[in-house]
Order: structure tokens, then C-alpha cells, then sequence
């Protein structure tokens, strides 16, 4: 078996144990701590926030009026960003539960303080932390500019406070986390879709095949990417499906000038030219032979397209082209907290940059365990 495709280690009844190259790979990227830990801690934080909406919601977990229950919260797991509520609309009028002359959204923290007064059966379980990511100052208990931890009307306090329309900035930022983060994984894997194949043709045929599809990418990097989506934004109002494709259609470059540049290399190769020798099919040549020998570098860039990602998508949002508001967003706290920085409000600022920074500095410190781990050297001889 090739030398760098296995490993031999002993183990307490004296057998070895044969390592494929991946999973010597995956070993030392367990070893680099800062990587591995980074990558755990995102995870577990992804994967949290896809349970927001029962954790930071301003909506009921658990309503039990007159008999009848109902699940509010529990509605907005259902609501995909480009499908929309599968599971129904979370909507439930004041006056279905109680609240008199109230025929809008339920008030659930006014309704929980109603319940505990009238003392009956009637119950609301609120999330753990009662405030929704869009509800503004038009919702009663909501005031602009409360600082860092104060509480009003002895409600639950603001962890980081509210914003100049009164929203709550920790429930903006957590949901902005999740739009963020799916977004560029979004578009990394698209792009990668994308610039794969296209880069592998290139590379692999070469020709008038990669002179033509090079001439397009010249011209279409040349674009101006920012008045393009000026002018599609004038005409379109944005939202995540829109964004992603945008983004996408310009994302995919990069990835496909690595690739092309690896299977150029590995076309010369002498396993490629066995293949062809014994009739092997074109497709499999590329897809089975070539591809796995051309991952690495692409494997390593993709922390840092998703980094791409983030940055792409909160500057949208920041220059006033991003998802349309209410949507919580990174890049509109940015901007709102930097009108307001010279009044002292400088948790509005503080809070989405130390959260960008924090998810930024993660997936990079993933992106360097990753190319460690996979550089060639590491496995280059027998260990």
C-alpha cells in the first residue's frame, strides 16, 4: 500500500492499526487544538441557533387559555428563509386569548403578567429570554437606547440593550448569526457546485475549451459587482434567495482558476496517462482519479469562502443592499451603531462587530488547522 495513504500504530494487544491518508488527516487536525476547538464551538453554536425561535422569541413557548393550548414559538421552527411557514402561521389575535380589544399579535409577556393576576388556569410559558428580533418600540415595554442590562417595568433585563427603534440588539445579533452563517455556507457551496466542474473541463481538456471559458470569466470578473446589484436591488426587493444567487454569480471565480490550475498539473501525471492507456472513460478519469488527487487546496480555501461569505453579505447590509428590514442583520446594526456612536450608545456598535469578529476569527483559526492538516508534507514519508 502507497506510503501515504497509510499509517501503522500500535495499540494494547499488540496489532496495528492501518490508517487511511483521511483519517491521519483528521487526527492531526485534532491535534491542532485551536482548529479543532473552533470548529466544535461553531458547530454547537450553529446548531443551537437553528432553535432560536423557542429560545429568543417574544412569542409563548406554551399558551393554555380556557382549556384550548396553543404553541406559538414552536410555529417559527417551521419558517424557512426561502420556502416561508410550512408548518402554518404562528399569528394568534389578542382577542382569541384574552386581551381585550386587542385584534393584532398577542402581547405574550403583557398576557403572562394578565394571567398571573387573574389567577386562574390560564397560563404562558415565555422563552428564556422574552424578546423577539423585530418587534420595535410600537410594542408596549420597548424603549430606544436602554443600556446593557437595564430592565424596565421589572421585566427581564436587556443583555445588550435596544437600539434607536427600541429593538433588543442581543435577539438582533443571535438571529444575525444564523442568517449570516447559513448564508455563506450557502454560497460557498454553490460556488464550489459551480466552479468545480467548470475548472475541472478547463483544466483537464485545455484548448479552445479553456480559451473560450476563460475569455468569459475575464469579462464577466471585469463587471462592476456592486452597480449590479445596485440596479437588481432598484428592481427587486432583496431578500436571502436573491442575495445568495448575486453573490454566488461572482463567487464561483476564484474556485475554479484553484481547480483548473490542479487538474492541469495532474493531467500529466503518470496514473492519468495508465488510465487512458487501459480505455478508462473520460468521466471517470476526472471524477475518480484526478479529483481526489485535487482537493486539498480546495478543501482549505473553503473556511475562507465562507469568511468571504459573512464579509460579502454584511457589507451589503452595511452600504443599504442587503436583506430587506426588519430582517436581522450584522451589517444594519453596524450602520445604525455607528450613527449613534457619538451619543454614547457604544453597545450598539460593540455588539455586532465583537459577534462578526468572534465568527470571523473562528472559521479562520478552522481554515488554518484545515491547511495544516492537509498540507503534503505532513504525510509525505513513511511515520
Amino acid at each position: 500500500m502507497a506510503a501515504s495513504s497509510t499509517s501503522s500504530d500500535g495499540n494494547a494487544g499488540g496489532k496495528q492499526e492501518i490508517l487511511t491518508i483521511n483519517q491521519r488527516r483528521w487526527r492531526k487536525f485534532k491535534t491542532l487544538k485551536r482548529g479543532y476547538f473552533s470548529l466544535v464551538f461553531l458547530c454547537v453554536l450553529y446548531a443551537i441557533s437553528f432553535f432560536l425561535p423557542i429560545l429568543i422569541n417574544n412569542k409563548a413557548l406554551y399558551v393554555s387559555y380556557n382549556g384550548t393550548s396553543y404553541f406559538p414559538a414552536f410555529r417559527d421552527l417551521l419558517d424557512l428563509p426561502l420556502i416561508g411557514p410550512i408548518g402554518g402561521t404562528p399569528f394568534i389575535s389578542g382577542e382569541t386569548l384574552g386581551q381585550t380589544g386587542n385584534k393584532a399579535e398577542a402581547l405574550y409577556r403583557d398576557l403572562q403578567v394578565q394571567y398571573e393576576q387573574e389567577g386562574g388556569a390560564n397560563t404562558v410559558v415565555m422563552p428564556l429570554y422574552p424578546y423577539g428580533p423585530i418587534e420595535d418600540i410600537s410594542v408596549a415595554g420597548n424603549e430606544p437606547y436602554c443600556g446593557p442590562f437595564e430592565s424596565k417595568n421589572n421585566s427581564v433585563p436587556r443583555i445588550l440593550g435596544t437600539d434607536d427603534r427600541g429593538r433588543d440588539v442581543f435577539s438582533r445579533m443571535a438571529y444575525g448569526f444564523l442568517i449570516s452563517l447559513s448564508f455563506a455556507l450557502l454560497v460557498a457551496v454553490i460556488e464550489y457546485i459551480i466552479g468545480v466542474p467548470i475548472g475541472a473541463v478547463m483544466g483537464y481538456f485545455g484548448g479552445w475549451i479553456d480559451i473560450i471559458i476563460q475569455r468569459f470569466m475575464e469579462i464577466w470578473s471585469s463587471l462592476p459587482y456592486l452597480f449590479l446589484i445596485i440596479i437588481i436591488v432598484s428592481i427587486y426587493r432583496p431578500n436571502f434567495g436573491i442575495l445568495v444567487v448575486l453573490v454566488s454569480a461572482f463567487a464561483w471565480l476564484g474556485v475554479t482558476a484553484q481547480l483548473r490550475a490542479q487538474f492541469y498539473r495532474e493531467k500529466t501525471r503518470d496514473y492519468v496517462a495508465a488510465a487512458i492507456s487501459i480505455g478508462v472513460p473520460t468521466w471517470k478519469i476526472l471524477i475518480k482519479h484526478i479529483l481526489p488527487n485535487s482537493l486539498v487546496p480546495i478543501i482549505t480555501f473553503f473556511p475562507f469562502a465562507v469568511v468571504s461569505g459573512i464579509s460579502a453579505l454584511v457589507s451589503l447590509e452595511f452600504l443599504g443592499f442587503g436583506l430587506a428590514p426588519p430582517t436581522p442583520s450584522w451589517g444594519e446594526m453596524v450602520g445604525v451603531g455607528l450613527r449613534e456612536i457619538t451619543s454614547g450608545y457604544w453597545w450598539l456598535v460593540l455588539a455586532p462587530l465583537s459577534a462578526m469578529f468572534t465568527t470571523l476569527i473562528l472559521i479562520v483559526f478552522i481554515g488554518e488547522g484545515v491547511r495544516e492538516a492537509y498540507d503534503p508534507k505532513t504525510f509525505s514519508r513513511l511515520r
